[in-house]
């Protein structure tokens, strides 16, 4: 877990969002999580077959949501999250349902879910799916596009770049802010979703980041309301893993 005020612009400069406290899950490990590890490691350059929105969780990922669930239970009552919005995505789809019924199994009430089309995780257009191997060895010209503009501002064809994918979510986290005013929200997504969650959040003339914070399966960030602005308290907390999870590769 890395805790740490969040730097960025003055206060002043902040969006006001009237939640009382925000908690964001990354899915478990998912299938796609594991092909592209291996991919990095045999240098394979053949893409991980299906869509994207389709790509379930591993067992291992099954387990990692299990232990989220433990997690959302150890809760005082009044102090967790209340409302949960998830990605459509099965793995985020998967890790939410695993978590709610572990909670419900230790006694927690049901929570209020609803799914957003907002929290899907960044579209890779004709590259869907594409471990970078296969991206190199299929597309050269298009996997020297990216290392140039890097990973935040690079936008395959047909797809999104970390800045399309902000401009999504700063809508949806101003549109939470004005349908839950004084709630307490769980969002489960995907790590691109999270990066762009603390980009917005950190507010107007926060600068764009020269290398994506890494956001573990299965992990936690919070950010704490005070009725008028949201502040990150932790990012990427492992802590209720045992044994800790490992990170994935970003893009699944």
């Amino acid at each position: 877990m890395t805790r740490l005020p969040e730097p960025g612009p003055p206060a002043g400069l902040v969006p006001p969002c009237a939640l009382a406290g925000l908690w964001a899950v990354r899915h478990g490990r998912s299938t796609a999580n594991v092909a592209f590890a291996a991919a990095a490691a045999s240098g394979s350059t053949e893409p991980v077959p299906g869509r994207d929105r389709d790509v379930p969780l591993t067992g291992e990922g099954v387990a990692q949501a299990r232990a989220l669930g433990t997690w959302l239970a150890g809760f005082a009552p009044g102090a967790g999250p209340e409302l949960v919005v998830c990605s459509p995505y099965l793995r985020a789809l998967r890790t939410w349902e695993e978590m709610a019924s572990r909670a419900a199994g230790l006694g927690t009430p049901p929570l209020d879910a609803l799914v957003d089309e907002r929290l899907r995780d960044r579209e890779t257009g004709v590259f869907e799916l594409h471990p970078p191997t296969a991206l190199r060895a299929r597309a050269p010209g298009e996997a020297a596009r990216r290392e140039l503009l890097g990973d935040w501002y690079y936008r395959p064809p047909g797809g999104e770049a970390f800045t399309d994918v902000a401009v999504r979510v700063g809508q949806f986290v101003s549109d939470l802010g004005r349908a839950a005013p004084g709630r307490r929200v769980l969002v489960v997504a995907h790590d691109g979703v999270l990066i762009a969650l603390r980009h917005v959040l950190a507010g107007i003339g926060a600068t764009a980041p020269e290398q994506l914070p890494p956001v573990p399966n299965a992990s936690v960030s919070h950010w704490d309301g005070d009725g008028h602005r949201l502040r990150l308290i932790s990012w990427g907390d492992t802590a209720h893993l045992t044994p800790p999870a490992s990170a994935g590769d970003r893009t699944a």
